[in-house]
């Protein structure tokens, strides 16, 4: 059964199996990415791999950072990733408990400080990000507030940008 495109029976079934063993929540992501050297084209893009196939993404700096604009640029995928994933944390929780949704969107801003990545000082390089979730539906007051504080608890989007996570950095030489 799906409610708001979401697949109630699955996510159950997800949060049953992960009840009875708790490695069945651990899960890894990667992409791999590459520059191009073509003028014309965007500077980035990777090919990610998902049930149903690949797609490809591409990002390209703005001009004034080198760029041609030709591609939405890395801040907007992060963005992008954030609002995905609060929407769909949200939707998610809804369908779970369930509220239908007529319709929803996200809007996701951010400001940046770009002096840092110029090197001209040490100021944060984002100052400030906003999620604003627009939503359709009969659910009263009390339920959205409890599934907005549930999705600012549990979207692993909203963590990534609010808690220190450590990064592993490495250096190949290619030969």
């Amino acid at each position: 059964m799906k409610i708001n495109n979401v697949n109630v029976e699955a996510a159950a079934d997800f949060v049953e199996q992960v009840k009875a063993d708790a490695v069945v929540a651990k899960k890894s992501k990667r992409v791999e990415g590459r520059w191009s050297f073509v003028e014309g084209q965007p500077q980035f893009s990777a090919t990610m791999a998902h049930k149903t196939g690949e797609t490809t993404v591409e990002a390209d700096f703005a001009p004034f950072m080198g760029g041609e604009g030709l591609a939405p640029d890395p801040i907007q995928y992060c963005l992008y990733g954030l609002a995905a994933c609060y929407g769909g944390t949200f939707v998610g929780l809804a369908a779970a408990q369930g509220v239908v949704l007529r319709s929803l969107s996200v809007v996701a801003e951010n400001r940046v400080d770009l002096s840092r990545s110029l090197g001209l000082s040490d100021a944060p390089v984002v100052e400030d990000v906003s999620l604003v979730l627009q939503v359709d539906t009969d659910a009263d007051d009390a339920q959205l507030t409890e599934l907005t504080r549930l999705a600012r608890e549990r979207c692993p989007g909203v963590y990534c940008l609010s808690n220190p996570i450590p990064i592993q950095y490495h250096l190949d030489r290619s030969s």
